[in-house]
């Protein structure tokens, strides 16, 4: 079947697979493009998406694509970096410095076809550095905004100009802030708008279509052939094996499961009897390379230098024991979902905010000869356990909490000792105390750093850790509201910060010492008893279902002279990975969760992450 379609152009921003998924939910086709697309590549679309970038418009960057589209009759709107090229073509200003982050306010000047069906004032989603002043003789500033999550934070506060702009003579519009996160409480509504209303597509792309579509890619490129899968178990390999299995037989696809030794507790145990449950196990491998993963990472700090380790085991595990099996000429399947590729930057132009494990060099190297198969890599999370259910998983296989390939390789940051940006410490430290007595609270900056996302750009800087909000003797629930916006403070006034933490101890460490650290059986074996303890407080508390996910992170910090890890708990709320909330847990979980952990042998203490993405990311690493 012909389906409408729009065209989403790639600038490199973090979204633009995520403004395809989308348009997708409103059952119109988006296919991802690039900037220098031939103009004859754009023929048939209804519509035209310009998305985001780590370039900065303001500055003149990432200019050099094919303006050509600008002359098409079609309707096009630009988010972000779009929305500010947009308005630099027909006569507007652009300028550098006029930043904003996080919730705010959209107040809409009138009604437009673009907001039908919304109120007024919308909750929108900022991350930028450049900001459009002025606008060209054709358009109308169709909203402004003011920062912040509700009117009552924000009364006073001067207005952003030219949040939303357009042109209904040109059929050009833009919007500064990004409707495709999640955090635009309407932004799905707006896509749709412009895509329905303004492009006048049809909706007759669904989920139905994709699974009959993929099917014949995947019996295409198998040819006569058979695939290798590796099989961690988690929601994406186990829909990518359905899938195979529907497209090619049991017969035609062998499941591997490796036990790396960064599992969960009885991790692997559990897979396998998923797998035999699925009707998987007919051709499924197990073998247990603990020792092989330990030794590649040994030694090794940097976390992108783990990653590539922990990448290149699997793919050595797995061509050995395709060797052993006499199947190495099948081609590798993986579960591959799209943040594992915009997150390593697949885009000429996407700033790379981590490697993951399977975008590592050799598979890029095996993607290029044609030897890998990836059915799920247009797909984000929600869209993945869609097609699960539609695939007969039964619900709780889907909804498990997603866990990363690498496993706790990630979650167990490493060290030499040295503490990076030390001179800056002090300085940060005197901000953000400053800004969190704001508040009624204390906080210090650690020694220690993490990867964060900023305006589609890497940041790798030091968390800061907040003490207060929540008085144990006196009971109720911790002031989570005061909390996170004196985090928000942080993030935008403070340098250096993309992480807040809440000290779950009852007062503020004074003393920390980074311990030289590295990847051992040992440290792991916390860790997983850590996460353990985590995982069974949010199934005996009912929570494992409404938490997305929770990373426990252990760091190698000696607090105030006791132990040599703090442990972080990260529970988070999101849909596609690609923006998430902190969750709120209740007191009486916090309280089992400190008496327990602290505990263990070697805990220094105990902290809740309590950061958005941006601008941290889930991980730490």
């Amino acid at each position: 079947m012909q389906h409408d379609a729009i065209a989403v152009i790639d600038f490199g921003g973090q979204y633009a697979h995520l403004i395809a998924t989308k348009v997708r939910r409103a059952n119109v086709l988006a296919e991802i493009r690039q900037p220098e697309d031939p103009i004859e590549a754009f023929a048939d679309y209804r519509g035209i998406i310009l998305s985001g970038s780590p370039s900065l418009a303001s500055f003149g960057e990432d200019s050099g694509y094919n303006k050509a589209i600008y002359d098409l009759d079609v309707p096009i709107l630009g988010f972000c970096f779009g929305h500010q090229e947009i308005a630099k073509h027909y006569g507007g200003q652009v300028v550098h410095g006029k930043q904003e982050w996080g919730h705010a306010n959209l107040h809409i000047a009138r009604e437009h076809e673009l907001f039908a069906g919304l109120e007024k004032v919308e909750q929108v989603w900022m991350s930028h550095f450049d900001s459009v002043t002025g606008i060209g003789p054709d358009f109308e500033e169709l909203g402004y905004s003011v920062l912040g999550g509700n009117d009552s934070q924000t009364e006073g506060a001067a207005p952003h100009r030219y949040a939303a702009i357009g042109s209904d003579k040109l059929r050009r519009y833009g919007f500064q802030f990004h409707p495709e996160v999640d955090d635009t409480l309407h932004g799905d509504e707006m896509i749709a708008n412009f895509v329905l209303r303004i492009c006048g597509c049809e909706p007759t792309w669904t989920m139905d279509s994709y699974v009959q579509e993929q099917v014949e890619k995947i019996r295409t490129q198998v040819g006569d052939g058979s695939v290798f899968l590796l099989a961690s178990g988690g929601v994406d390999s186990t829909v990518a094996a359905k899938l195979f299995g529907e497209a090619l037989g049991p017969d035609r696809m062998h499941l591997l499961h490796v036990d790396n030794g960064l599992m969960r507790k009885d991790e692997s145990a559990a897979v396998i009897e998923m797998f035999n449950e699925l009707g998987l196990g007919e051709n499924f491998h197990f073998i247990n390379a603990t020792d092989s993963f330990l030794t590649a990472m040994e030694g090794k700090i940097d976390p992108e230098d783990k990653r590539r380790a922990i990448g290149d085991t699997f793919i050595s595990v797995f061509e050995s024991e395709a060797r052993r099996l006499g199947i190495e000429d099948h081609l590798l399947g993986q579960g591959t979902i799209y943040p594992d590729t915009i997150e390593s930057g697949a885009t000429k132009r996407a700033d790379t905010i981590k490697t993951h494990h399977n975008r590592v060099p050799i598979i890029e190297e095996m993607i290029a000869a044609g030897k890998v198969i990836e059915p799920l890599a247009d797909l984000y999370k929600v869209e993945v356990r869609e097609l699960g259910e539609l695939l007969g998983i039964p619900h709780d296989m889907i909804w498990r909490h997603p866990f990363p390939g690498p496993g706790l390789g990630i979650r167990l940051l490493c060290s030499d000792g040295r503490i990076e940006g030390k001179e800056q410490l002090a300085d940060i430290n005197t901000a953000v105390a400053a800004a969190a007595a704001e508040y009624g609270l204390k906080a210090t900056a650690l020694p220690i750093k993490s990867v964060g996302v900023k305006a589609d750009l890497r940041s790798y800087e030091h968390p800061v850790l907040l003490q207060g909000g929540f008085d144990a003797e006196a009971g109720g629930e911790p002031d989570w509201d005061k909390l996170q916006e004196a985090a928000g403070t942080i993030f935008k006034t403070v340098g250096g910060i993309n992480r807040a933490l809440w000290n779950l101890g009852d007062r503020l460490p004074q003393n920390f010492i980074l311990q030289s650290a590295a990847m051992t059986s040992e440290r792991l074996g916390l860790l997983r008893e850590c996460d353990h303890l985590m995982m069974e407080g949010l199934r005996r508390h009912d929570l494992y279902g409404r938490i997305w996910q929770c990373p426990t992170v252990l760091v190698p910090l000696e607090i105030d002279g006791v132990g040599r890890e703090l442990c972080i708990l990260r529970p988070i709320h999101s849909e596609r990975a690609m923006t998430a909330t902190a969750a709120r847990l209740p007191a009486g979980l916090l309280h089992e969760l400190s008496a327990s952990i602290t505990a263990l042998p070697g805990i220094s203490g105990l902290a809740y992450d309590l950061t958005s993405k941006p601008p941290g990311t889930i991980e730490w690493e």
